[in-house]
């Protein structure tokens, strides 16, 4: 009786898995889509994902050294970080774009922070956003010697018929990870196996979306149109990748669930009525500032608490 009475300090449920365990995971189920992403859009592409990566490790260890902190860096979130980072860049966009979007995503929205677990916001999607605001133009710009004109999104916008088996396989327009359906899918399957995410917030996010582009999107149950949707416009490295980041999410069952329910209808909102064909990073960055929120409507009530007065 005395041992279930005694009190120690948390966490009280703990794991084999460690932080670098879990992130050497995360970075070999994003090996498929960088690896198509550099097989279709050439070495320039391979170019800033190394330089992008490079960034964010040195930024992590230059800023930790300075502040004479302990060195990070082993835990491979800041690789993870810079591979999402560059896999949401243009193919052909400039060195110094990665390398930008690198140090604003670590030495900003992370290490100013607190560094890894206190930050407010996917670092990653923190970064894009800032050179998306920065710097529209080349974000946006997504011709390349394989592909020139407009994503399929963007010509989905306008009324233009694509193709929804390109955009599968991944033979389109985009940035470099988020063309490919079918890698990206291999990838979140062996984080699925390993048990490191679950379907909660995905199945949650895909659902949600393809309900509202159904009401919403004029189309009713088209099918093709609804797949060209869910394979274009990053939906799914978001839904999959960063979306489930396990610092930025809820962490109560029913608060996973409706932070998926409201980023499928923020993307549904963001792209049927905004002036954009995407729309997937903004609505995961303010559900991320949503999450304190969720949390609290959805936490469990200590036992003996909040129960009603006589």
């Amino acid at each position: 009786m005395d041992k279930l009475l005694k009190v120690s300090s948390n966490p009280h449920i703990r794991s084999k898995e460690t932080t670098s365990n879990i992130m050497l995971y995360v970075v070999l189920a994003l090996l498929p889509a960088t690896g198509f992403g550099v097989y279709n859009f050439g070495l320039h592409a391979l170019l800033l994902v190394l330089v992008t990566v490079a960034s964010t490790v040195l930024t992590e260890y230059i800023y930790e050294k300075c502040m004479k902190k302990k060195i990070t860096i082993g835990d491979l979130s800041a690789v993870v970080t810079g591979l999402l980072l560059a896999l949401n860049l243009p193919p052909k966009a400039p060195l110094w774009i990665g390398i930008l979007g690198g140090v604003f995503a670590i030495l900003v929205v992370k290490m100013l922070f607190g560094g890894l677990g206190q930050n407010f916001m996917n670092p990653a999607l923190g970064g894009r956003c800032f050179l998306l605001i920065s710097f529209t133009s080349i974000m946006t710009n997504f011709d390349c010697d394989a592909y020139t004109g407009a994503t399929p999104l963007a010509l989905l916008k306008s009324g233009e018929s694509v193709n929804v088996f390109d955009m599968i396989i991944g033979r389109t327009a985009g940035t470099i990870g988020e063309t490919s359906m079918i890698a990206i899918v291999i990838g979140a399957c062996f984080l699925i196996l390993l048990g490191v995410i679950d379907l909660r917030i995905p199945g949650s996010y895909i659902v949600s979306f393809v309900i509202f582009i159904t009401i919403f999107g004029g189309h009713g149950f088209d099918t093709q149109y609804i797949s060209a949707h869910l394979a274009g416009g990053g939906l799914m490295l978001g839904a999959f990748f960063m979306a489930t980041d396990y610092v930025t999410r809820p962490i109560t069952r029913n608060g996973q669930y409706l932070f998926g329910i409201f980023l499928g209808i923020m993307t549904g909102i963001f792209r049927i009525f905004g002036p954009s064909a995407e729309g997937v990073s903004y609505a995961i960055i303010i559900g991320n500032l949503l999450v304190p929120l969720i949390e609290k409507i959805t936490m469990s009530k200590p036992f003996g608490k909040g129960g009603e007065r006589a």
